[in-house]
């Protein structure tokens, strides 16, 4: 049995949904059972605006494995982005 984890981040971007592109203000992050993706728990993030409510979110539920994987290529674009002076 695991227990919902789940924290907030602040961030700084825009998100696009039905209703074309939205400013992004905050981040839930969890592990937890999805809703949608065919696991038994999943790393669900929602990329919210709170204030343009319910339809300001864009949700991602991915597999642990593939988590990891998006976390290691983020963290080497911004590498290769830093030490090409993009940073």
């Amino acid at each position: 049995m695991c227990t919902m984890i789940v924290q907030q981040v602040e961030i700084d971007g825009s998100g696009k949904g039905t209703g074309g592109w939205f400013p992004l203000h905050q981040a839930h992050v969890s592990y937890d059972h999805p809703f949608h993706a065919p696991l038994e728990h999943a790393l669900n993030i929602d990329f919210v605006n709170e204030a343009q409510g319910p339809g300001a979110r864009v949700a991602v539920e991915l597999s642990a494995d593939a988590a990891r994987a998006l976390m290691e290529t983020i963290a080497a674009v911004l590498a290769r982005a830093e030490v090409g002076g993009h940073l």
